[in-house]
């Protein structure tokens, strides 16, 4: 029989026959633990066994007294006598139960004293029963049955034992009746007996099945009791308890270290108080400590609760999880818990979450911020059954102070802008920036049109007025549009596009102007009626083409490969920016055959270059929830020839806000092909630490912002980069420093410890033509080593 051991002591679940009866031991297990749970067994019932027995000798004795020889019947009781006491006390001293391990030679402890008994009985069956008549054959007979049974029960431990001596008297039994001439009783006589040996074999392998149970639940119970007292030693996390009346009745030494007094300073105060400080005596206490009041009150079980916590004049943060104590009546015994100190990471995510929601160039509020607002201002406007606004403010000229002077100037003048709008801010308006040189402001209360138009007048004069930047002087202009909620849109999808449609009127009358959201704005919607026109033919016509740009090692300044960027020329339009028309592509459903295309022709370049080389192609959240985008990946893999390892896949934080359309799940399979995973812009838009957690990115891509922040020694900006380096380093993760372009922001990225770069100053978009030449101009050179000369960055 195959043997299955049990996983946490090494103990056998099922036990062999010829292991039970002690006639054999198969290898591989120390069946010696065993023969100790028999032993065991055996001898806790060996002071009733021999008292039975005695109790039976007495009546065998009384029985026969008249009808046998005295001096016979004597030798045979005091000869049993002896014998079951010399095997009782010969057992005690022995105490082979209290051994780690028996041998089966063991085994001869208990079946001596078995087969001894057996025989003396069997005396008693072949002579004294046979001298009285059929009532005291019977009587004799009904003594050894009792035996017997006894036997079956108290000595089933050790069932060769209990088998022996039944055999030995059952057999002496059967023989007896048949001798006797009462042949049913013979038959009843090895019935009976049969039935004991199989009832034997029953028992024995029960008890030693609940002994293993018992042996392997007190081993989880020391391994619990030394992992706890491991737990509380040397871990990270601390142990409470309370009673009935939530006084503490139990700590760990870490918690009591972490509250700065004793133990025994603690035990017998109330938990609340503890937690509570000072605001203990005033009853000012904090919403969560509301809440986890609640929870005690309620006994409630909860998990990972957040709660502010005073000590010594600090500021602390407990996360506190605890489950109330029921016995098996139903009786609650208070709380048993654990807690640990998450200070540093509610700073770490404080600090996150302000990433998330303000805009690092300008500290205002990005777009995140002013979405919910927005939202909250329209739940406002439908309650007060009043009006809320929401103005966009694209600047005018912008592009050409980039173009001109350079993306620091240009940073520098949007910060500029940004100090501006926040000064003729009132507690009425919230102002943020969307992205670019686009920037909001969310209107509370827009009931009146007077006050809004002048609103919109004011942010076009203020930003008219020329900039001094580095020893410029700039001339910007503003078009803003405005859009009143909820007669212009009743979500906050729809006031964002009526405002967004009233700016392109503003920009198509040349800027300078406000306009507010009209049913009739038609304008901005033909234009991108035609693109989309052309845009649906465009890939049939073979108008895009495919750039690539370096991106390097920052260590080395090798090369590691390159980002596919999507161009399009049209005829009729000219070059259109990927900013309109790949919107414009999700929009009209066009971006999977699109992005298909992109994937497929980039995989196809790569395998021209060395083998070291990476592709990286950005892909949206509308082709990760095309139920074929798995499929088409692989399909473009396979084509090509391409490893997956060679092939990366950027995508933004904005995947993860649609719920529901199984986008992280497809990221994942993604991972499983082997393909590499990027988290693009992040810290620009809807950052969080929980997509990190959910997803393996193998790269996290550092925003341009940051990177020129940085390279100012803008607190803000080293300090966040430098917390999205420790992070992914901790989480594994590669970062990417983007939009590099000075060498005191390469040498800034160097030095915070971002592992690659991608930016003009290494290297600007390039065709594949020039890209294949970097690597087939240079033989001299490694493959994928190339200078940022070589590249043809803004040096060369």
């Amino acid at each position: 029989m195959e043997e299955k051991l049990s996983s946490s002591s090494g103990l056998p679940q099922e036990i062999p026959l010829r292991v039970l009866l002690g006639i054999g031991d198969p290898e591989g297990i120390d069946w010696g633990r065993i023969r100790v749970f028999q032993y065991e067994g055996v001898y806790e019932h060996g002071f009733f066994r021999m008292f039975g027995a005695s109790i039976c000798v007495l009546i065998a004795v009384q029985s026969s007294v008249s009808l046998v020889n005295g001096w016979l019947l004597g030798a045979w009781a005091l000869t049993l006598w002896a014998t079951y006491i010399y095997f009782y006390f010969k057992a005690r001293k022995d105490a082979l139960w209290e051994r780690k391990t028996l041998s089966r030679k063991d085994n001869f402890q208990v079946l001596v004293p078995s087969i001894s008994a057996g025989l003396l009985w069997s005396v008693a069956i072949l002579f004294l029963g046979p001298s009285g008549g059929l009532i005291t054959m019977v009587s004799i007979w009904s003594l050894v049955l009792c035996l017997m049974v006894g036997a079956a029960i108290l000595l089933s431990a050790v069932p060769l034992a209990s088998i022996t001596f039944i055999a030995i008297t059952g057999l002496t039994a059967t023989y007896a009746w048949y001798a006797f001439g009462e042949y049913k009783m013979a038959w009843a006589a090895i019935s009976l007996a049969l039935l004991l040996i199989a009832s034997c074999l029953t028992n024995g392998r029960s008890f030693i099945n609940r002994k293993i149970a018992e042996a392997n639940l007190n081993e989880k119970k020391e391994v619990v009791s030394l992992l706890l007292r491991e737990f509380e030693d040397t871990g990270a996390d601390w142990l409470w308890q309370t009673d009935t009346s939530r006084l503490l009745t139990h700590v760990s030494p870490r918690f009591a270290h972490a509250v700065g007094k004793t133990p025994e300073e603690i035990e017998g105060k109330p938990f609340l108080q503890l937690v509570a400080g000072q605001s203990w005596d005033s009853g000012d206490f904090p919403p969560a400590l509301h809440k986890l009041a609640e929870k005690l009150k309620r006994r409630d079980s909860f998990s990972n609760m957040v709660v502010p916590v005073l000590i010594n004049d600090q500021n602390h943060w407990w996360e506190l999880s605890a489950s109330p104590k029921i016995d098996d009546n139903g009786i609650f015994h208070g709380f048993r818990g654990v807690g640990s100190d998450v200070t540093i990471q509610r700073e770490s995510a404080d600090k996150i979450s302000h990433m998330a929601r303000f805009d690092t160039l300008t500290s205002l509020p990005n777009r995140l911020h002013l979405t919910e607002a927005l939202g909250q201002a329209q739940l406002d406007s439908d309650k007060w059954n009043s009006r809320c606004g929401f103005m966009m403010i694209d600047l005018d000229r912008f592009k050409a102070v980039n173009d001109t002077l350079g993306h620091p100037v240009g940073d520098r003048l949007l910060a500029r802008v940004a100090d501006r709008l926040r000064s003729i801010m009132t507690d009425n308006e919230l102002c943020g920036r969307l992205g670019g040189d686009e920037f909001a402001i969310v209107i509370k209360d827009a009931s009146n049109p007077q006050y809004m138009e002048a609103l919109g007048k004011k942010i076009i004069e203020t930003l008219a007025r020329p900039y001094e930047v580095d020893q410029h002087t700039l001339y910007i202009g503003a078009s803003v549009g405005t859009a009143i909620g909820p007669r212009d849109g009743r979500t906050v999808e729809m006031l964002m596009r009526s405002a967004d449609l009233a700016l392109y009127r503003s920009k198509d009358q040349g800027g300078g102007a406000h306009n507010q959201y009209e049913p009739k704005l038609h304008v901005h919607a033909e234009e991108r009626r035609v693109m989309e026109i052309s845009l649906r033919k465009a890939l049939d016509n073979k108008e895009f083409t495919l750039n690539y740009q370096p991106v390097v090692s920052a260590t080395t300044g090798s090369v590691l490969g390159f980002e596919a960027l999507l161009r399009w020329t049209n005829p009729k339009i000219g070059i259109v920016s990927p900013a309109k028309f790949v919107p414009l592509a999700e929009d009209a459903r066009l971006i999977g055959p699109i992005g298909e295309w992109v994937l497929r022709t980039a995989c196809k370049e790569a395998m021209k270059w060395p083998t070291t080389m990476k592709v990286a192609v950005n892909v949206s959240a509308d082709q990760l929830t095309d139920p074929n985008f798995l499929d088409m990946v692989i399909s473009a893999l396979q084509e090509s020839r391409l490893p997956a390892r060679r092939l990366e896949i950027e995508v933004t934080e904005s995947i993860f806000m649609r719920e529901g359309t199984g986008a992280a799940q497809v990221l994942d399979q993604i991972i499983a092909l082997g393909i590499n995973l990027s988290l693009d812009d992040f810290g620009t838009g809807y950052s969080s630490l929980g997509y990190l957690r959910r997803t393996r990115f193998s790269t996290i891509k550092v925003d341009r912002s940051f990177v020129q922040g940085a390279a100012k020694n803008a607190p803000e900006s080293l300090a966040i980069i430098r917390a999205v380096v420790a992070m992914a380093d901790s989480l594994g993760m590669s970062t990417t420093a983007e939009g590099a372009e000075t060498e005191e922001e390469v040498k800034m990225i160097r030095k915070l410890g971002c592992s690659n770069i991608q930016g003009y100053y290494f290297g600007r978009p390039m065709s594949p033509e020039n890209a294949l030449a970097l690597f087939q101009n240079h033989d001299d050179s490694p493959a994928g080593t190339v200078t940022k000369a070589r590249v043809g960055g803004k040096a060369a």
